[in-house]
């Protein structure tokens, strides 16, 4: 998306039957463009929920028996049971909640060498044996389908409300001006903790003066004005590990200005560098 339509429109997609997109959670836009621009409108796109934990897919849409919504993971897989629960593991469905299985499952693991205490406490020390928490948190809607809001420890809590990063993410890529983004918190002394937003432009755009108060407007618009970030940060882009999903941890340290914690598993590592870069220009570790 960054770069726009050129590129793809350069080569020949017509042998593509089946696409699929993994790591971060796809944000509603992203699967739009995916779907019109490589698959043609044509390509079934499966997305899919699960852990290396699971050992297998535990939610996905399926080609040709499913109808797709865009950034949803689905349904779960024949033999899977899936639940949305509240904090004292009562299910909640339809609604938002913490994503668990509560049935095992072929693939499972089983124990962590030589530390079942730790095995048991980590994956069901929450609802109890017969639950296995997944550590995200996700909505349901009225069909079923589940839609992953992020890790659980990804929310931020600004002045008492808990806001979702994958919503508030998706209301920044919403704004045409915006190819990705990702969201984190920060310290501040009065709210507890401040949204930060890392944003990825357009290739075509560039970070004109009034752009920043015009990422908030969709935003506040979309989930409320405490949602707004208190500080953008523009990137080239995202610190990812090989199976493309977003280090957040890392985001959270520049945010800031703390000294960054392990960055081996990168796929990319001068990307840390830009980034510090455009966070010390707007103000890291400021609040």
């Amino acid at each position: 998306m960054k770069w726009g339509e050129e590129y793809p429109a350069k080569h020949n997609l017509s042998s593509l039957r089946l696409l699929g997109t993994v790591g971060e959670p796809i944000n509603p836009k992203a699967w739009l463009w995916y779907h019109a621009v490589i698959g043609g409108e044509r390509c079934p796109i499966v997305d899919t929920w699960w852990q290396t934990e699971t050992g297998a897919i535990m939610i996905t849409t399926l080609p040709g028996l499913l109808a797709a919504k865009p950034g949803s993971a689905g349904l779960p897989l024949p033999g899977i049971s899936a639940a949305l629960v509240d904090e004292s593991g009562g299910e909640v469905a339809p609604g938002s909640g913490l994503l668990a299985l509560t049935r095992p499952w072929p693939s499972m693991l089983r124990t962590l060498y030589n530390d079942p205490d730790r095995y048991v406490q980590t994956y069901f020390g929450r609802f109890g044996l017969g639950t296995y928490f997944a550590g995200d948190g996700a909505r349901r809607d009225e069909d079923g389908y589940f839609w992953i809001t992020g890790r659980v420890d990804d929310v931020i809590n600004v002045s008492g409300h808990r806001l979702s990063t994958a919503e508030i993410e998706s209301a920044l890529v919403s704004h045409p001006a915006v190819a990705e983004a990702a969201v984190t918190a920060a310290d501040h002394d009065l709210t507890g903790q401040a949204i930060v937003a890392y944003v990825i432009l357009g290739s075509s755009v560039t970070p004109e003066p009034g752009l920043e108060a015009a990422l908030r407007e969709p935003v506040g618009r979309q989930i409320g004005k405490l949602a707004r970030p208190s500080r953008i940060i523009w990137a080239d882009d995202l610190p990812k590990t090989r199976s493309g999903k977003i280090m957040r941890r890392l985001l959270r340290d520049i945010a800031d200005g703390r000294e960054l914690g392990d960055v081996t598993t990168l796929r990319d590592a001068s990307v840390i560098t830009q980034l510090q870069q455009s966070a010390a220009a707007n103000g890291a570790g400021a609040g």
